[in-house]
């Protein structure tokens, strides 16, 4: 796997605060849609869009574009980013929303159970996703530790850094991808339980409440890896940071969901976005910035810059989402659930 550079820089996580308060979200007007709007006769509809911390560069240029079509003429955006159970919550707790997407299934299942997501959400010819991408290693500049493997994150001494799962929806396929491998993708349960635990309890001393803020303390010099996305390291690397990325042949893939709300007031130009993301000029952006396009044109003219690894696993060869969250995730009976409980970190959601 090539070396790559990133940059971290940290977003807002304030949703979840904001909607309890009843006002607008961590929320910015994306300044190219809106000067599109204004210079085609005015604003006929401004969206929500509320979405998990790291995809918001890639939408800093989707959004103006789309609002450069016809199909988004007139169209502004107010958006919102964070931590991904973070911004769940916010929505079912009332923050406004037109367009959702978060970084794990479950995080868009509490909508439907809520009614702010239709129950077909995922009848998309993409299966409700916007994107996929794998958990990498994200390392110093020359891997200075040698890490390649998940056996190399046990050897003494390491230090590794991965979010708390409870908070953050990327900490959860992070320890998937972790629990995944060592179970033989599902296959010995205990084995994999076992490798987390050592994980955690002797490697991880610091779990931030998302992704993007695991970056941040990673490139402030803590740790010695930190388990992430493949895409964070692709993107950052537009950034400049000194640091590499490896990632390991036995990893999980990754799954980003996106819905229409249920409950918007513009729901022909929410639509129009949506079916705008998944179209190949959009896609191409997601994949400019290292993440996987669910374009099966995109995919087929990139593929070499997004190969697959030989021990790749996925959610549905760990159950799927409702089984693994349940066993794994479930504050009172998880397995996961119960590691992070003895390590003393927060389960609270």
């Amino acid at each position: 796997m090539p070396h790559r550079r990133i940059l971290s820089f940290s977003l807002p996580a304030l949703a979840a605060v904001i909607a309890l308060a009843g006002c607008g979200g961590a929320s910015d007007e994306i300044g190219g849609a809106n000067a599109s709007a204004s210079s085609s006769g005015g604003t006929s509809a401004t969206l929500a869009l509320v979405a998990y911390s790291t995809p918001q560069v890639v939408y800093d240029e989707v959004a103006p574009a789309f609002s450069r079509t016809p199909a988004g003429k007139g169209v502004a955006f107010r958006t919102s980013y964070g931590a991904s159970g973070e911004q769940s919550r916010a929505v079912a707790a009332g923050l406004p929303a037109d367009v959702v997407s978060f970084s794990i299934q479950p995080d868009m299942t509490r909508l439907v159970k809520a009614g702010l997501v239709a129950p077909d959400w995922q009848a998309t010819p993409t299966e409700g996703l916007v994107t996929t991408s794998v958990v990498s290693f994200i390392v110093r500049r020359g891997n200075p530790k040698n890490i390649r493997t998940w056996a190399d994150l046990l050897r003494p001494g390491i230090q590794v850094l991965t979010p708390n799962p409870f908070t953050s929806g990327a900490a959860k396929w992070n320890l998937l991808a972790a629990y995944g491998q060592a179970s033989h993708a599902g296959k010995d349960p205990q084995a994999g339980l076992d490798y987390v635990r050592k994980l955690i309890t002797q490697h991880v001393k610091v779990q931030d409440k998302s992704g993007r803020d695991a970056l941040q303390d990673f490139t402030a010099g803590n740790g010695d890896v930190l388990l992430s996305y493949e895409y964070e390291a692709t993107t950052a690397q537009k950034k400049g940071q000194q640091v590499d990325f490896v990632t390991p042949p036995d990893t999980i893939r990754i799954e980003i969901p996106i819905a229409v709300a249920a409950k918007t007031k513009h729901p022909a130009q929410a639509k129009a976005f949506l079916d705008y993301v998944l179209s190949k000029p959009a896609q191409e952006v997601f994949a400019a910035w290292g993440y996987r396009p669910v374009d099966a044109a995109v995919l087929k003219e990139r593929a070499a810059e997004f190969p697959v690894p030989s021990g790749l696993f996925t959610v549905g060869d760990l159950g799927g989402w409702p089984v693994i969250d349940k066993q794994l995730f479930d504050v009172q009976h998880g397995g996961i659930a119960k590691i992070e409980d003895q390590a003393g970190v927060s389960t609270q959601k």
